[in-house]
């Protein structure tokens, strides 16, 4: 069944290296699937995982994250954003530590970055037919959380990070015809988003995107029923959940090089320990 079963990736900023560690143990066990979904750090995870590159995910995100350059207050007082983008998404990529493009584009594997438009504050979608090879900057546009990052243009659209509109896309890739799921999220069971306390800002901030002013008042509550959904879907049999087992200490923006190395080892013996359970929901 596993040509039937599409992988879908929540984001959640530095929490992400809890994705990286299970995705490695999925390249160290040659387990790949015909469709990924993700949004932020989950579609940037994906990406290392889909061109093959064993240890990839970890240089970039543990080892890249006491760099100024990858997270800083500096980067937000010299260009209004803590994450310097222009540093991941093109700097590393195609200097530091270089992505496998023609694996990546090679792959059979269907890969989809959710967005979110700034205008209407609906979900966009970009299959590799669409982005071609603009790859880079889909992720960008999927990881430029607001508030802290610019706006993305791309295709006529003003885009922003994709877990404001559908933080995990699991609706998505059953409409594209993946009925079993395995998902991956960055929160432990029990968790649920409450209201934002910078609501207020939204209206001054982002003027001129009164549908992104809408999906941002609402985001708690599309997470929310997002987990609502997943655990009826979970009950019926239609998705695998992979979360992490022991309580987070990594926060979004999380610099400590060690507490990500933890949460990256939690997600590698997470996927370790969840491989039966994997493999049966496969034949299943």
């Amino acid at each position: 069944m596993l040509n039937q079963t599409g992988l879908v990736l929540e984001g959640g900023g530095m929490r992400g290296v809890y994705t990286a560690g299970i995705l490695e143990y999925f390249l160290e066990q040659e387990l790949f699937f015909p469709y990924v979904i993700g949004v932020s750090a989950g579609a940037c995870n994906a990406a290392s995982y889909l061109s093959k590159q064993k240890g990839r995910n970890k240089t970039v995100t543990v080892e890249y994250a006491s760099d100024p350059r990858y997270i800083s207050w500096r980067n937000y007082f010299k260009n209004r954003q803590f994450f310097g983008m222009d540093f991941i998404f093109d700097e590393i990529p195609n200097q530091h530590v270089p992505y496998h493009y023609d694996v990546f584009y090679n792959s059979p594997v269907e890969f989809v970055v959710g967005a979110t438009d700034c205008l209407t504050g609906l979900p966009v979608y970009f299959k590799k037919q669409e982005y071609g090879q603009d790859l880079l900057t889909v992720l960008r546009a999927s990881s430029s959380l607001p508030f802290i990052a610019p706006e993305i243009r791309y295709q006529e659209k003003i885009l922003l990070d994709g877990g404001i509109s559908d933080p995990i896309p699991i609706k998505k890739a059953q409409d594209d015809g993946f009925k079993k799921n395995i998902v991956i999220l960055t929160r432990n069971k029990g968790y649920y988003k409450k209201t934002s306390k910078f609501n207020f800002l939204v209206d001054r901030k982002y003027p001129n995107y009164k549908g992104l002013q809408q999906s941002l008042r609402r985001r708690y509550q599309i997470y929310n029923n997002t987990l609502d959904y997943l655990e009826k879907e979970e009950t019926a049999g239609n998705v695998l959940i992979i979360r992490p087992s022991e309580p987070l200490k990594v926060g979004r923006m999380e610099r400590n090089p060690q507490r990500l190395e933890d949460l990256y080892r939690q997600g590698y013996r997470d996927a370790q320990e969840s491989m039966n359970k994997i493999n049966s929901y496969l034949e299943g």
